[in-house]
């Protein structure tokens, strides 16, 4: 099973807010950072914000930030909004769906009960767990300490 760049990515974004310390993030700096077209990203962005789990300031010095506290993202709510695809095989789609031995065959069965395994597991992890140390995914990525002003 291999999840799609799109869940892959907006996975990514959050980690990365998330090691931000809820300071505005400009789109780039995360297409920067993963080596990601800042246009995929834009687009994973936006459907983040509708989600609401990123927030978005507009303007010259504006930027997105988490919209909630990491350890209220369940990656298990995160990977169901944004996986376009939870078919694990064609017999998951009644309408496409050629396989002879659909109604007899115990494969999907298996397969659901594989997926639903999966997804509990995300339910159990929030983002705050991936990020147990941000100073050293900081380092990785690069990311700039931006000073406080007092």
């Amino acid at each position: 099973m291999e999840i799609s760049l799109y869940s892959d990515y907006s996975f990514r974004v959050l980690m990365y807010l998330a090691c931000n310390s809820g300071d505005l993030t400009q789109i780039r700096n995360i297409s920067d950072a993963y080596h990601i077209s800042e246009n995929h990203l834009v687009k994973v962005v936006q459907h983040l914000v509708r989600l609401g789990f990123v927030r978005s300031v507009r303007g010259r010095s504006g930027g997105v930030r988490l919209a909630k506290d990491p350890s209220e993202i369940n990656l298990g709510e995160v990977f169901r909004r944004t996986e376009p695809n939870l078919k694990l095989a064609s017999c998951f789609d009644e309408e496409t769906n050629t396989c002879p031995l659909m109604g007899i065959c115990h494969l999907q069965t298996a397969f659901e009960k594989a997926l639903e395994a999966f997804i509990q597991v995300l339910d159990q992890i929030t983002l705050a767990e991936l990020i147990k140390d941000p100073q050293s995914i900081r380092g990785r990525l690069s990311m700039v300490e931006v000073p406080k002003s007092v």
